[in-house]
């Protein structure tokens, strides 16, 4: 049993911070796997990202997309009276309730909340003092509340504005590229990000009916160029590139996998949850290999050059029951792996 199992087993959640559960009630499946769950989000893979992750009761952890505040209770619970959780957000509405949930463990110093993208995770934690953790975890997927939220404008299920923005400062909203690409950049895009077959049709019936200012005006514009069968599959690519490309989600993951290699300490430990190829293929080469473009560097003799041993060799999945009661759990990938130690200088 591991470490940060003991400590879960010793420490029952408190129930005005994780939900209705009372701590000695039977726990089926499907309950554990909300057990962290809040009207704001439920986090995904809880458990296997604590007993993956924790290796030090005392140490420094760092939630880089902290939500909700589930993934963080978790550590919590999971941790020391003397560890610190950092979590990380640029979303306003995320701090404000991660940080309401968790405030006894804000008071006792175990729990710090930080705003900012976390691709800028080292400038943030050394502005709080910190320089060195003993694990980071990722959680790529955007939150419930993000996509439940019409005035956010993520999902096609609701008419709302096209912004996509996780952080309402961003100057840039889905709005503004929809109504501005011409067609081939639109095409690109949702090839590139959306990976979608029928990019361009799709973006000749953009062009043909912007301007286009919400959510349901694009949604009809997209239904108006493929077949009726693959409408919801096909919107939900759309609406996932218009995502990335707002928040340049590929670009500040490709920055905070570096980020966190440099915060981590030796024998730390980097958790990502991915949702889609274009998130887990960079994390798979990166911890695989420690560059993005999968290459295996070897040094003279034929060993592997890469800072990290993988711990996942292929990557968790959701339990049917967690799928159950957390549909949106469906597509999530886990990949753990631990930073090696620091190589001692060479001989001279």
């Amino acid at each position: 049993m591991s470490i940060a199992t003991i400590h879960m087993a010793r420490q029952s959640p408190r129930p005005q911070r994780h939900g209705k559960r009372v701590a000695d009630e039977p726990v089926s499946p499907s309950a554990d796997s909300l057990r962290y769950a809040s009207d704001y989000h439920a986090p995904v893979l809880a458990r296997e990202v604590v007993e993956g992750l924790v290796t030090n009761p005392s140490g420094v952890y760092v939630d880089g997309t902290l939500g909700g505040g589930g993934h963080a209770a978790a550590l919590l619970d999971a941790l020391g009276p003397d560890a610190l959780v950092v979590g990380i957000d640029q979303d306003a509405d995320a701090l404000t309730t991660a940080t309401e949930r968790l405030f006894d463990d804000l008071q006792a110093g175990r729990f710090r909340a930080l705003r900012g993208n976390f691709a800028d995770m080292e400038a943030l934690l050394a502005d709080a003092g910190l320089d060195a953790v003993d694990g980071v975890l990722l959680d790529l997927g955007i939150s419930s509340h993000q996509i439940d939220e019409a005035a956010r404008g993520f999902a096609f299920s609701a008419d709302g504005p096209l912004d996509m923005r996780m952080n309402a400062a961003a100057p840039e909203t889905a709005a503004d590229l929809i109504n501005t690409l011409d067609v081939q950049a639109l095409t690109d895009l949702l090839r590139a990000y959306g990976e979608e077959p029928r990019a361009w049709p799709i973006a000749n019936a953009i062009v043909e009916q912007r301007p286009l200012a919400t959510t349901g005006d694009l949604a009809d514009a997209v239904r108006s160029a493929v077949p009726t069968r693959e409408e919801v599959k096909t919107l939900a690519r759309v609406f996932q590139a218009l995502r990335i490309a707002v928040n340049d989600e590929i670009g500040v993951l490709e920055r905070v996998l570096g980020a966190a290699l440099r915060v981590l300490k030796p024998g730390g430990r980097l958790a990502v949850i991915a949702y889609h190829s274009l998130e887990d293929r960079p994390t798979k080469h990166f911890l695989r290999f420690g560059n993005l473009e999968g290459e295996a560097r070897k040094d003279f003799f034929g060993n592997l050059l890469t800072p990290f041993t993988l711990l996942t060799r292929k990557p968790l999945t959701a339990s049917a029951a967690e799928v159950a009661a957390n549909p949106r759990a469906r597509s999530a990938r886990l990949r753990i792996a631990e930073k090696k130690p620091d190589r001692p200088p060479e001989p001279s």
